[in-house]
């Protein structure tokens, strides 16, 4: 007994310490587990009220507002980078953004969400509407996120210019965009990446093979909002502002111009007339007005990408080499192909690379921002090739001979209407280079400028000379 009494004394203490673990453990984890606790299976607790982003003084609150009513595009992101510009220069205590979009280019909305992250001045988003799609990646980048009642916000999934969602490597490089944006504002990455792809699923919340899209009760509720409010000043009484200054963004004429310009509706027409003018004035030299409509889109496609760092005095000279190699083979090595082939390529690669924001001419698609930018470039070039090229091939030749072009057409005297027809023997002649459709013949011992009006004449394939018009001869095919 002298030996099991000291050690069952000794052990009392130990044994009530065991028991006082057991039972007050859970309840010191529970009360430290933080904010973003999940308490049942599909409700996320609401993280406490944060610290108003303005501290009450005497002097009023500068706030700067704009309004984002458009899709994400090329003046969207102009926009807020002179938005941001402004309101530090104007030295502004708070960005104040009115959000209503039915997204656009991921590029573009990363590029935002990077600039809205990194910005020296606190970001506040009002959705007074919609923030879908790449929206919802701009609205979660803010520091504070109040939403219109009615309004909604999700439905991220990237999609291609069909609507089609694109492979699951772009939907990856979406999900890690979304999920890092939500770390930074403390807000649920799970939901976040939710709203992007619909296998991914969140208990009570949404199923698996649905896409996240959240009410503006529902996004307060998660913790992917911070309130609700129905209209701006509502907004700034939230975050702690209760006298304030405000500021509206106002585009001056000439900013207004460029986002005119950077639309891109209107970039696919100045390409249309820039590289119609070009064909015009090569296949009929001596109209004159082409080239000039030519150079001007030229001008204007350009001028405001230059402007905004796009496009660089490389894609620039690329372009301009471009229109020299088609001047060769038109002109002076007709029938060669590699000089026509060349200019084309350069042409092409210079219009795609001034649309995107790379370093030169490199175009290396990487993640999912380069890789739909690189693919929307390509296409918003392409579309209007093809169809300035079915439409030339189809109707090119009747522009000239019965369209209104043929009163600006400037005729030689040798195409006069006064001028005597040629004999039989005189209509006969051989093409001496292919005439694809420009190219050269055999003409009485002289080689001449032709122009087959019926598609490409090989070399040696004897023609019949149809007209003469700017010391140029207008040929087919002998029957």
């Amino acid at each position: 007994m002298k030996i099991r009494f000291p050690l069952h004394f000794h052990a009392r203490p130990a044994v009530f310490f065991m028991v006082l673990a057991l039972f007050w453990g859970p309840w010191v984890l529970k009360s430290t587990a933080g904010p973003a606790a999940e308490t049942k299976a599909g409700t996320v607790q609401k993280k406490p009220g944060s610290a108003p982003l303005w501290a009450q003084s005497k002097e009023p609150c500068r706030v700067y507002r704009m309004d984002l009513l458009e899709p994400v595009d090329a003046p969207m992101w102009r926009r807020v980078q002179l938005a941001l510009k402004e309101a530090v220069s104007l030295r502004s205590d708070l960005l104040l953004i009115r959000l209503n979009t039915y997204g656009g280019r991921v590029d573009y909305a990363d590029s935002i969400r990077t600039r809205l992250l990194q910005s020296p001045l606190p970001v506040v988003v009002w959705v007074d509407n919609n923030a879908a799609s790449a929206g919802a990646l701009i609205a979660l980048s803010a520091n504070r996120i109040y939403m219109n009642p009615s309004a909604s916000m999700g439905a991220a999934t990237v999609v291609n210019q069909q609507g089609e969602v694109v492979p699951d490597k772009y939907q990856s490089y979406m999900r890690a965009t979304m999920r890092a944006t939500a770390q930074a504002r403390q807000r649920n990455p799970r939901l976040a990446e939710c709203m992007v792809d619909p296998d991914l699923g969140y208990p009570g919340i949404v199923d698996s093979g649905k896409v996240l899209t959240l009410t503006a009760s529902e996004a307060e509720k998660l913790g992917m909002s911070d309130g609700t409010a129905s209209d701006a000043q509502q907004v700034l009484r939230s975050v702690g502002v209760s006298k304030s200054v405000l500021v509206q963004q106002k585009l001056g004429l000439m900013d207004r111009f460029l986002q005119f310009l950077l639309n891109p509706a209107v970039q696919s027409i100045l390409i249309l007339l820039m590289l119609g003018g070009l064909y015009l004035e090569l296949q009929s030299p001596g109209i004159g007005l082409p080239i000039v409509v030519s150079i001007l889109a030229a001008a204007l496609y350009f001028a405001p990408l230059y402007l905004e760092g796009l496009a660089t005095y490389a894609e620039i000279w690329l372009f301009v080499a471009g229109l020299l190699l088609l001047a060769l083979e038109i002109w002076v090595l007709p029938g060669t192909g590699w000089a026509g082939a060349l200019g084309l390529a350069a042409v092409f690669l210079a219009l795609v690379a001034s649309m995107l924001d790379n370093q030169g001419l490199e175009i290396s698609p990487q993640g999912t921002n380069r890789g739909l930018g690189l693919a929307t470039a390509v296409l918003a070039v392409l579309v209007p090739l093809l169809a300035l090229g079915t439409a030339f091939l189809l109707w090119g030749e009747r522009l000239f001979s019965h369209g209104p072009l043929r009163k600006w057409v400037l005729k030689s005297p040798e195409a006069s209407d006064d001028s005597p027809p040629l004999k039989t023997a005189e209509q006969n002649a051989i093409a001496h280079t292919r005439l694809i459709p420009a190219g050269k013949i055999l003409y009485q011992g002289n080689i001449e400028e032709a122009h087959a009006v019926d598609g490409w004449i090989e070399a040696g394939t004897p023609v019949r000379i149809l007209r003469k018009e700017q010391n140029r001869w207008y040929v087919q095919k002998t029957d």
